[in-house]
């Protein structure tokens, strides 16, 4: 008999982490408390105005109310009009161009490193840029006005409907498409055959979803001058007119809603 079977087993502990886990978890901790202090430090806070704050606020909250109902047929609708064609165009506009950036930017797609390369570069150079940027830029090109609000749309949603379709596309399935051209098929039939039937959900989905997104950027491009409801929001309160701006606020509110209801309802019936 062995004498060592004989011997109490030693017990078992258990821990949740490994000493490298462990370390690795104090070193993410530390560099978020780190980042948090010095972005405190950088950031200057001026505790005068901390104080009062609550008191400001109230008293804004009272210029505010009554909200001034009767300045929307005037002054409101036929910016939010324009706010929503600024988002509806501007989205189709990104769509037609991020769609071929997409298609190039899918190594399944377009087997070419240089080309996938560009096209993410791109796509990269959309999203990198704010559409309050875009917006300033296009002002300065076009002037002020819904034109320049529809451009800063559509080239702030190029990179996020284009990279969203180029990873779709990189995630459909092979076995369609090696069907297909083991079938001889053209480039475009296995594109409407093999890779548009997987990636349409996604696609509309995406479309949806940008242009729900677009409606509330759409609603703030006005503040640099590029149409919509911004710059009715802007003109009254550079007036001070704060119950004016409580109706557009409102205003902007009620049409946030009724987009999200509607974005979900079409979503709900079309994928």
């Amino acid at each position: 008999m062995n004498p060592a079977a004989s011997l109490p087993a030693e017990p078992r502990t258990w821990r949740r982490f490994t000493p490298a886990q462990r370390a690795a978890r104090f070193s993410v901790y530390f560099v978020i408390v780190a980042a948090i202090v010095a972005s405190a430090r950088t950031v200057e806070v001026i505790p005068e105005f901390l104080y009062d704050a609550p008191e400001q606020m109230q008293d804004l909250f009272r210029r505010m109310w009554p909200i001034a109902f009767y300045h929307y047929a005037g002054g409101v609708h036929e910016a939010l009009v324009d706010t929503l064609h600024i988002a509806s165009l501007g989205t189709i506009l990104a769509v037609v161009m991020a769609v071929p950036i997409g298609l190039l930017a899918a190594n399944n797609v377009t087997p070419n490193k240089v080309v996938n390369y560009f096209a993410k570069l791109l796509l990269v150079s959309s999203r990198s840029v704010n559409s309050l940027v875009w917006a300033l830029l296009f002002v300065a090109v076009f002037g002020p006005g819904a034109l320049a609000g529809t451009l800063a749309i559509a080239f702030r949603s190029i990179g996020f409907v284009g990279k969203l379709l180029g990873e779709a596309l990189e995630e459909s399935n092979a076995g369609p498409i090696e069907a297909l051209k083991a079938a001889g098929a053209p480039w475009s039939s296995i594109l409407a055959k093999g890779y548009w039937p997987q990636v349409e959900p996604s696609f509309w989905s995406v479309v949806l979803f940008r242009w729900d997104i677009n409606v509330r950027e759409s609603a703030v491009l006005g503040l640099v001058g590029a149409g919509g409801i911004g710059m009715a929001l802007d003109t009254a309160m550079n007036l001070f007119q704060w119950d004016r701006v409580a109706m557009v606020l409102f205003s902007i509110f009620c049409v946030v809603v009724v987009a999200e209801i509607v974005v979900t309802q079409i979503r709900k019936r079309v994928i």
